[in-house]
């Protein structure tokens, strides 16, 4: 079994290899980095959902670009996988997380159309970081909680509006 880089990448696809290739990609971190990049654009939707996984952890600068534009990715899992990543600061070390002006567009658009309700739960966690800085944000959130038709996504929806538990628990401590 080859063991270099994008071989480990390509492993991502196979239900094999795939979960001890994704471990040994993440232990090598900075050194995978540019393979990674790479397998975003394989044509195994299992290696670039894998990738997206991976960049949650290890994203950099560089990488941004690329893990935004696989929110347009064919295949719902992809999406998920970078939504996840794109909206999770708990993963990173200490790449810092993309601006409104980066990924607030790609959020808002597929939060309101996704065909997969999965896609539409990760864009409103997105949506929802810029929730207290971007009068666009609420109303695509409220506009999802009370039309979306999935019952999960409205109630993640709900989460993120004012009034909602994640939006009352993330906000500025009132001063005693």
């Amino acid at each position: 079994m080859r063991t270099d880089n994008e071989a480990l990448v390509a492993y991502l696809g196979d239900p094999q290899r795939a979960v001890a290739a994704y471990w040994e990609l993440l232990r090598r971190k900075g050194d995978a980095v540019g393979a990674i990049r790479a397998g975003l654009s394989h044509e195994s939707a299992a290696v670039r959902e894998g990738c997206c996984r991976l960049l949650d952890h290890l994203v950099d600068t560089e990488s941004m670009g690329q893990l935004i534009t696989m929110a347009d990715d064919p295949d719902a899992r992809v999406r998920i996988a970078a939504f996840h990543a794109l909206a999770c600061d708990r993963c990173k070390d200490d790449a810092c997380a993309p601006g409104a002006d980066r990924v607030l567009e790609p959020a808002l658009l597929h939060l309101a159309s996704d065909p997969d309700p999965q896609v539409r739960s990760r864009a409103a966690e997105l949506v929802g970081k810029f929730a207290r800085t971007d009068a666009r944000a609420v109303a695509a959130l409220q506009v999802s909680h009370r039309q979306d038709p999935s019952p999960a996504v409205r109630k993640k929806a709900g989460w993120y509006i004012p009034g909602g538990a994640v939006y009352e628990r993330t906000g500025p401590r009132a001063s005693r």
